[in-house]
């Protein structure tokens, strides 16, 4: 497996992308050259300087510090929500598709009625009732894509439920709880990690969706969303304002698609280019 991940070169390209992401992340406010949140009248909308490289907003915060520490909220949401989407999906999807009958009946029309609205509408009506934050943006999201892990759990465990093996393990008098952990969930893994790989790229983007309408991470604590949202009336004066956090938000959208598309090509034989 470590080998066909070390010949796929999406792979290796994305992880060398996003790996020092998660480290700036991690260690981002021991990092910072400035204080994100301290307001300076003096270096308003400033270009790059030598002490604020990437230079300042609308109140003279250094953009660069806002930058690194921005990229915690939104990993956080992202993490979370896809965990969350994971668990639930997962449980409410194998339980569907192995008990069959009402749980499949129930389970299926209300991830069916998810599933018709938009993430992002579906998202700000949720946001709407219960408010902003973190902890609300990970419940929300999490809500939001956990049908998407719920179908694909239950349309595999359908497929595995007729393998010959589990039909031994059911006539040897295995209780459903060794059969559905034990036999079907580690072989319908594949198409969920890579579903979990394209959820955090869509969590990181409906997050900073939010974020932009003011409706996401709570000021003053930033976020590339929130920062490319508040740049849009000083795009005249610091145009890089707007650039700097769009290209970060851009480069990990994009690279974290690529390792999911990788993962794909190495999970799935069929589709295997590398």
């Amino acid at each position: 497996m470590l080998k066909k991940c070390l010949r796929n070169r999406t792979f290796v390209v994305s992880v060398i992308v996003l790996l020092p992401i998660l480290v700036i992340a991690a260690v981002g406010p021991w990092i910072v050259p400035h204080d994100p949140l301290e307001i300076n009248p003096n270096l308003v909308l400033k270009p790059a300087l030598p002490d604020h490289p990437f230079g300042t907003d609308e109140f003279g915060r250094d953009i660069l510090s806002r930058l690194i520490l921005g990229i915690r909220p939104s990993l956080t949401v992202a993490l979370g929500s896809t965990l969350l989407a994971f668990a639930v999906g997962l449980l409410l999807g194998i339980v569907a598709g192995y008990f069959r009958g009402i749980a499949e009946k129930t389970v299926m029309r209300a991830v069916d009625i998810v599933l018709c609205f938009p993430p992002i509408l579906l998202a700000l009506m949720v946001v709407g009732f219960w408010g902003a934050g973190i902890k609300n943006l990970i419940m929300i999201i999490g809500i939001v894509y956990a049908p998407h892990f719920a179908r694909i759990a239950y349309s595999s465990t359908l497929q595995i439920k007729k393998q010959e093996y589990v039909e031994s393990e059911l006539s040897l008098g295995a209780s459903h709880t060794r059969v559905l952990f034990g036999c079907i969930l580690p072989n319908i893994m594949s198409p969920l990690i890579i579903q979990i790989s394209l959820t955090i790229a869509a969590a990181i983007l409906l997050e900073s969706g939010l974020s932009f309408l003011g409706l996401g991470v709570v000021p003053p604590e930033p976020s590339w969303g929130q920062m490319i949202g508040q740049s849009r009336g000083y795009i005249s004066l610091n145009p890089m304002y707007a650039v700097w956090p769009s290209l970060c938000l851009g480069i990990t959208i994009l690279s974290v698609n690529l390792l999911g598309d990788s993962l794909r090509d190495i999970l799935d034989p069929k589709l295997n280019r590398s």
